[in-house]
């Protein structure tokens, strides 16, 4: 099959959905042309390793003054500032070129910030990987985040995301989320927005994998009274689950066990979590080049983000190099693991304390649980196998 993919950011290990999907597309044997943006020229080196894969790649640079540029022309009108943050007028016509071409079978489109451009494929057969659904993450966002200017955002763009969100689903042929949680909110939104006579795509659950290669049980000690989480640290719900575990969870640990330390692992932390680590058993870290060693030497990983959407892939990378996994319920909510089973799952600041002192004076829990979570991944969340899904998908017709 011959795919035309298209991304507003350029797919890498830390955009970890497109870049999976993609390898595993060309293993499988499917020509995949990608078009993509990218906002610096880090990401149009990353742009290499794919073209390594045998994927022809055309970039094009959304600079941030474009992308500011591009949300200020979009303040008076009814779409919303996430649908243009990344568009390039070029990539739009360059999509276009080659829908006319005839030399693809299906249009492939990630992410509300690249939604807009099926316009210029009209005809051809599509599939809209929404990801996550953005307005109920604005939703949770303007209810749980700490973060002023975070909040402010979601309410300046929450009303119109959550029509653009339903209308989306007209333009399509094919819908797929990561999560039921997501696929259940965009159903929703058709309801609350669209006639009763308009009938909105289909929306299949694909779900996000783990490479299994890469994220591997790992030999050696670990550090017995150590506590990890990791993620871009510059997201407001990964901002939100580290102050939370350090304000209100690490205190009751400590009240315990005052020798457990809490690593944070992760580029771009904000003054107020970089502020954290004036304790000295908290260590911030900033950007790393590799999340491996830091999950291979915790005793414990923690996910305690208040509110999520989409599946949390943090939690898959530590279950998968065998770190026991604490998460709070928003985190877990969108996978099929069993709490109790596959990772312990926390709804108060008491209990998320109580779990993580569990495992860290337990060695048998800690072992069952290292043991059931790789179990677990390699069984739910294998990139081959879910690109085969979405090549399924492809296939549908009508």
């Amino acid at each position: 099959m011959r795919i035309l993919y298209v991304t507003p950011y350029v797919p890498s290990r830390i955009r970890t959905r497109p870049y999976h999907l993609i390898r595993e597309l060309a293993h499988q044997g499917h020509r995949v042309v990608l078009l993509t943006a990218a906002a610096s020229e880090q990401e149009v080196r990353d742009a290499d390793e794919l073209r390594q894969w045998g994927v022809q790649v055309e970039v094009f640079q959304v600079p941030r003054v474009r992308s500011w540029g591009n949300c200020l022309a979009a303040l008076p009108t009814r779409e919303p500032l996430q649908a243009v943050y990344a568009y390039h007028p070029a990539m739009e016509r360059r999509l276009a070129e080659w829908a006319r071409s005839g030399e693809v079978d299906i249009v492939h489109i990630e992410h509300l910030r690249a939604a807009r451009l099926v316009r210029a494929v009209r005809g051809m057969p599509t599939v809209y990987d929404s990801v996550d659904s953005i307005s109920l993450l604005f939703e949770q966002t303007l209810r749980l985040t700490p973060g002023l200017r975070s909040r402010l955002l979601a309410a300046l763009d929450l009303g119109r995301t959550r029509r653009y969100e339903a209308r989306l689903l007209t333009w399509y042929d094919r819908v797929v989320v990561t999560s039921r949680r997501d696929k259940e909110a965009l159903e929703a939104l058709a309801r609350r927005y669209l006639s009763p006579s308009v009938r909105p795509a289909p929306i299949t659950v694909v779900t996000n994998g783990v490479d299994l290669e890469y994220f591997r049980p790992q030999e050696g000690p670990r550090e017995g009274k150590t506590v990890v989480f990791t993620g871009k640290m510059s997201y407001h719900a990964n901002v939100a689950g580290a102050l939370y575990f350090a304000r209100e969870v690490l205190p009751r640990i400590w009240a315990r066990d005052p020798e457990v330390r809490f690593w944070v692992v992760g580029k771009d932390p904000p003054e107020a979590v970089q502020r954290l680590a004036r304790d000295g058993r908290i260590t911030v870290t900033g950007t790393v080049p590799d999340l491996r060693p830091y999950l291979a030497r915790a005793a414990v990983a923690v996910c305690p983000i208040p509110y999520a959407v989409g599946i949390q892939n943090k939690v898959l990378e530590a279950m998968a190099m065998g770190v026991p996994v604490v998460s709070s319920r928003a985190a877990a909510e969108g996978l099929g693991a069993r709490p109790g089973e596959d990772l312990l799952v926390a709804d108060t600041p008491d209990e998320f304390a109580r779990h993580v002192l569990h495992v860290l004076g337990d060695p048998e829990l800690a072992a069952r649980l290292a043991v059931a979570g790789r179990r677990y991944v390699e069984t739910s969340h294998n990139w081959a196998l879910i690109a085969e899904q979405l090549a399924g998908i492809y296939r549908m017709r009508g």
